[in-house]
């Protein structure tokens, strides 16, 4: 994986997770909305991934749900500051 496609996932990651902290704020956008832009990044991931690192890929995709459960719960997401 090339320096500025790291750096394209980096910005996109966090701009997710930016937009998390305005849900829990209750000034950004729907849940629904976060689970697409969730769902997206974390395919574009794990399609780079596969090629370069396929058990990285595939833990990746085993912890879905649960890294998931980290960003949707308040107290979760409140530690990861």
């Amino acid at each position: 994986m090339g320096v500025f496609t790291k750096l394209a996932l980096k910005n996109q990651i966090d701009d997710l997770v930016h937009a998390f902290k305005l849900f829990h704020e209750g000034r950004g956008p729907a849940l629904s909305s976060l689970r697409e832009r969730y769902d997206l990044l974390l395919m574009k991931v794990l399609s780079l991934l596969q090629n370069d690192d396929a058990p990285l890929a595939r833990d990746v995709s085993t912890s879905r749900e649960q890294i998931w459960g980290v960003l949707v719960d308040p107290a979760k997401f409140a530690k990861l500051n």
